[in-house]
């Protein structure tokens, strides 16, 4: 049964965000992956069109996620989906860091603005 071991985990950091790899295909997952993000106070993503569903659970702290132009503030507890090939930006406006459990399936990627695909290597 594969574990990953929160102390061993791999952290990645891109664009005022930590992402913290849980489960994916290269740590034993054949369908999942689902990773821990920390969203810097203050702070707004990369707007990107993802290509395949994506879900989120707020675990602490406040974000505005948007999909296609709507937008919705979550606060701990709160989940949201976005779906394939949807527009997303996630943005945190507060003073304190935000976090929140993100799942996606396996082979998952986005398209940034200037039209390159990326396959986030906490997602594979």
């Amino acid at each position: 049964m594969p574990v990953v071991r929160a102390a061993d985990a791999v952290v990645h950091e891109i664009h005022n965000a930590r992402f913290t790899s849980l489960l994916r295909p290269g740590l034993g997952s054949a369908e999942l992956c689902v990773w821990r993000t920390e969203v810097a106070p203050a702070s707004a993503g990369v707007p990107h069109r993802i290509l395949g569903e994506e879900g989120f659970v707020l675990l602490a702290g406040e974000v505005e996620l948007t999909v296609d132009g709507e937008s919705a503030t979550l606060v701990p507890g709160d989940a949201a989906v976005a779906p394939a090939g949807a527009t997303i930006v996630l943005a945190n406006p507060g003073a304190v860091p935000a976090t929140l459990l993100v799942t996606v399936r396996a082979g998952f990627a986005a398209e940034l603005p200037d039209g390159s695909t990326f396959t986030p290597p906490w997602a594979s």
